[in-house]
């Protein structure tokens, strides 16, 4: 079946076995503001309009299936954005380029997904109900958060033991009494 330019895909409800019999492509910049858990994670202090946006495109395809029967329904998922999140060092905001590139294969329902799911290496996903191409995105990106966000080199010096940063000096380190000097007198 030849692409039809004149067919509009709804990413929030995809006929996703359509798509992929059409050969169809989407492609989209959307505001970071859309993905609400994704916004969650970002650095406090990123404001609404400083916010990059999200780039994706999604293509859908039918691939020839192992053995017997009609073809596999298979998404394709593309995205790029960079993701003002928290430097788990000096607690500033650190740019985090996030890429997505995933594929999935389609399968008749969620049972057919979970029996399916142990014996395959790509990800499976059920054709019913349609899903959202805006919660896949979202899951996906989600996904590619890095684990600890930080700067290579913080753009503010860090201290580096807890409590009173004027104590980071040393000499008021000394005089602070030992936790544990009260355990020794017991000891003896």
């Amino acid at each position: 079946m030849k692409p039809n330019p004149n067919t509009a895909w709804n990413p929030a409800r995809l006929d996703v076995r359509a798509f992929a019999q059409a050969g169809a492509s989407v492609t989209a910049d959307d505001p970071m503001g859309l993905f609400e858990r994704l916004k969650d994670e970002l650095h406090p202090e990123s404001g609404a309009a400083d916010l990059p946006g999200v780039h994706w495109q999604a293509h859908g395809a039918l691939r020839a299936a192992s053995g017997v029967g009609e073809p596999a329904v298979w998404l394709h998922l593309l995205a790029e954005t960079v993701a003002p999140l928290t430097c788990q060092r000096c607690l500033g905001a650190v740019e985090a380029p996030l890429q997505v590139d995933r594929w999935f294969r389609f399968v008749a329902d969620e049972a057919t997904a979970a029996a399916e799911d142990n014996d395959c290496e790509e990800d499976l996903l059920p054709l019913e109900p349609r899903p959202s191409l805006y919660e896949l995105l979202e899951d996906e990106l989600l996904m590619a958060l890095p684990l600890v966000p930080m700067h290579d080199a913080c753009p503010v010096p860090v201290p580096m033991q807890s409590g009173d940063v004027a104590a980071a000096d040393g000499p008021a380190e000394e005089q602070r009494p030992h936790p544990f000097a009260a355990l020794s007198r017991l000891k003896k």
